[in-house]
């Protein structure tokens, strides 16, 4: 079977080393001021250059995304902008707005550009259109199930596509969302987006025999609670109340679960999907590290002919999330992973705890930059590129060689000898035997 592209999310250029490191095929940041995460972004012209070169250093490719829809003042500098940061080689643009396109393939033709996940392709037909127009490859629509992915790979045999498997899932139809610019004027599809739908609310009730207004009459049984009238307020907003309802489709909420497709990856390598993509540019290079190291194994074991390992589920459990659904993919469950997901989050969790930085030649030990608080006698993983090994943490000292019986948290630099070579890049979880522990 053919090999699909793992891309990794590149927020910065430590990122971008954590995820070529474990495993990598590619990855993508965002290009700035033109890219939706312009709040969040280690990329600028200079590290650009650096993080372009490093990766073809290494054969791995880099694509740049400028995937938000300009208004006419980004517009009339987007071609000054970005002729400098095309002169240093990235491998493909992701982009969506159809001018932007045409700008960019008027002027450098061979340059690959990748429709972004933001034009929201959900058709064979929308495929071929791109790819009449030029384009070399499709980030389909996260709203697709594997049926029509399928349907898309059989129509459009010689077309790049590229689909997100893990990461934050939008409440918008593939992140076309207008609720930040609602609230507080920054657009998302501008790159500013607040995250209102994260934010905490409060939920209250009309007085009692106030109508419900917008229920659909289905005849349906309902419960008697689904017909009363709530009231949405934001923590920030006291005293505005905006009204909620249920009908017989279920409760309209603004947060969805994360992405979490590892099950899947056996049927999208099958499929012949050409490239699996993480969501995530603005998390750690823990998480970069993690999500990476997780789905190359799973690619792995889908290339080799070995069967998918349920408890590559459970691993992605140790990172923090909104809780994990596999979104669109497929609308029931297989029996085996009904049981298994249902008992995943009661699996031992971990907790990123430290990072190793230099090993001291004259002892051995590794030098850890804390990130959380970890003690002797803990049971410990070290990650590296090459493998995991867990371990119980027998000493600890500080630079100067005193004992010390745990490392209190973030800010702190210690040292302690861990199990096998320490490989670099490599990260230190700390087991936590009960789910209720936070990450």
């Amino acid at each position: 079977m053919k090999r699909p592209e793992l891309l990794s999310p590149a927020g910065t250029l430590k990122n971008m080393r954590y995820a070529f490191a474990y495993g990598a095929d590619a990855v993508y940041a965002g290009m700035p001021r033109y890219s939706l995460r312009v709040r969040n972004n280690d990329f600028m012209e200079e590290n650009l250059a650096t993080g372009i070169a490093e990766a073809h250093a290494q054969s791995k490719q880099f694509f740049l995304a400028c995937n938000l829809m300009p208004h006419g003042a980004k517009l009339k500098t987007f071609m000054e902008d970005i002729a400098p940061v095309v002169a240093l080689g990235p491998d493909a643009l992701i982009m969506s707005d159809p001018g932007l396109i045409m700008l960019v393939r008027e002027r450098w033709p061979a340059l690959p550009v990748h429709l972004s996940v933001q034009e929201n392709t959900v058709n064979a037909a929308s495929v071929r259109f791109w790819q009449q127009v030029g384009l070399s490859r499709v980030i389909l629509s996260r709203e697709l199930s594997l049926d029509e992915i399928e349907e898309i790979r059989q129509a459009c045999p010689d077309m790049e596509l590229e689909v997100f498997v893990h990461g934050a899932l939008c409440i918008a139809y593939s992140g076309r969302c207008l609720l930040s610019g609602y609230f507080n004027h920054r657009d998302a599809n501008q790159g500013s987006c607040t995250n209102s739908c994260r934010w905490e609310y409060k939920v209250g009730q009309t007085a009692a025999g106030e109508a419900m207004t917008g229920v659909a009459q289905s005849g349906q049984t309902r419960h008697p609670a689904a017909d009363g009238v709530y009231l949405l307020e934001e923590k920030e907003r006291p005293g505005e109340y905006m009204p909620i309802f249920e009908d017989e489709h279920g409760t309209y909420i603004m947060n969805s679960k994360d992405l979490r497709a590892v099950e899947h990856i056996h049927r999208l390598v099958q499929i012949g999907v050409d490239c699996l993509k993480i969501e995530g540019r603005t998390k750690s290079h823990y998480y970069t590290a993690r999500t990476t190291q997780i789905y190359k194994q799973a690619i792995d074991d889908a290339v080799a002919g070995r069967p998918f390992r349920p408890e590559l589920m459970s691993e992605l459990e140790n990172l923090s999330s909104r809780g994990y659904t596999d979104g669109f993919y497929q609308r029931h469950e297989s029996q085996e992973l009904q049981s298994y997901r249902d008992n995943s989050s009661r699996s031992a969790r971990q907790q990123f705890v430290a990072e190793v930085t230099a090993v001291d030649e004259q002892d051995g030990k590794a030098v850890l930059d804390v990130k959380n608080k970890f003690a002797v006698g803990d049971r410990l993983e070290l990650l590296t590129p090459a493998g995991n090994r867990q371990f119980v943490l027998e000493s600890l000292e500080d630079l100067d060689g005193r004992s010390m019986t745990e490392a209190p948290g973030g800010g702190y630099v210690v040292k302690a000898r861990l199990p096998g070579e320490c490989a670099d890049m490599g990260l230190i979880t700390r087991l936590l035997e009960e789910t209720g522990h936070p990450l």
